[in-house]
């Protein structure tokens, strides 16, 4: 009988994640189920709970859930308990240990997939929720020259960048408090996409030599890869990288075999392309 995989989420109806692991099973021979899981945040503890106990190998966990499933596991690996948040649940003998693989998966894509390199870089991340929580251990240690944490709400910006303080030059700001200055990559962490928005930042913070990256995805430009072709930028990037290089974090995790991701990557993007071009 395959071992059984799933997703976790409130609603995950749209998920490219069977599609994924589905590719990734082929490429390496796993003999593995991956289902989708509905699970409304009031049955998300007890659903999760009884998958594992009727022989689940393992899950990822998707919004709303991530900090419910952080209070759920019996361990956390280290860059879950900096996150505090998990996506992905394995057993380790009779534990349930929670990772979270967003942040490798976003510094993968940015340095494997785009081979973006830079000296010292000007990072500016939009957002101060638990998407952004999740990355910005990883783009410290790219060794930037300062991070800057800009929010709707200043203060949530300011209180996340004193917790991460340790672990390099950063700092929280407001959205109209940011200098007219432009940075070198500029992280879109917020959930603006999914609701049709563009950034509310001022224009200045992308130059000719900014890579916009957005960690929301679909068929065709987001609002903000929109927004940063209008404005000239370098690049304009999506998150189907980052989407596809967490799931191979998470599959290793699971089956302890390291998935080729560019043939999936290549079949999301094109996929992406025909919906795009089926919507026009």
């Amino acid at each position: 009988m395959p071992d059984a995989y799933g997703l976790f989420g409130w609603p995950v109806h749209h998920s490219w994640s069977p599609f994924i692991h589905g590719m990734y099973a082929r490429l390496t021979g796993q003999d593995m189920v991956y289902r989708l899981y509905e699970s409304p945040p009031e049955r998300f503890r007890s659903e999760v709970l009884g998958f594992f106990g009727d022989g689940g190998s393992g899950i990822n966990v998707t919004l709303p859930h991530k900090r419910a499933a952080a209070d759920l596991v019996n361990e956390l690996t280290p860059r879950a308990q900096l996150a505090d948040a998990v996506n992905t649940i394995f057993r380790r003998g009779e534990a349930l240990v929670g990772d979270n693989t967003d942040g490798v998966g976003l510094l993968r894509d940015l340095t494997a997939n785009l081979g973006l390199r830079w000296s010292s870089p000007r990072i500016l991340v939009l957002g101060a929720g638990g998407a952004a929580r999740g990355v910005l251990e990883p783009l410290l240690s790219l060794g930037p020259s300062e991070l800057v944490i800009a929010n709707r709400t200043p203060d949530r910006a300011r209180d996340l960048a004193r917790e991460f303080a340790t672990h390099g030059p950063v700092r929280g700001s407001g959205f109209a408090e940011l200098e007219p200055q432009p940075f070198h990559l500029i992280v879109n962490a917020t959930s603006a996409s999914l609701r049709g928005e563009a950034p509310l930042v001022p224009i200045d913070v992308v130059g000719t030599d900014t890579t916009c990256y957005d960690m929301a995805y679909g068929a065709g430009d987001t609002p903000f890869v929109a927004w940063a072709r209008r404005l000239g930028a370098a690049r304009a990037e999506q998150g189907w990288g980052m989407l596809v290089e967490q799931a191979a974090e998470s599959f290793e995790a699971w089956r302890g075999v390291r998935p080729d991701t560019a043939p999936v990557l290549e079949a999301l993007r094109s996929r992406a392309a025909t919906a795009a071009n089926t919507r026009s």
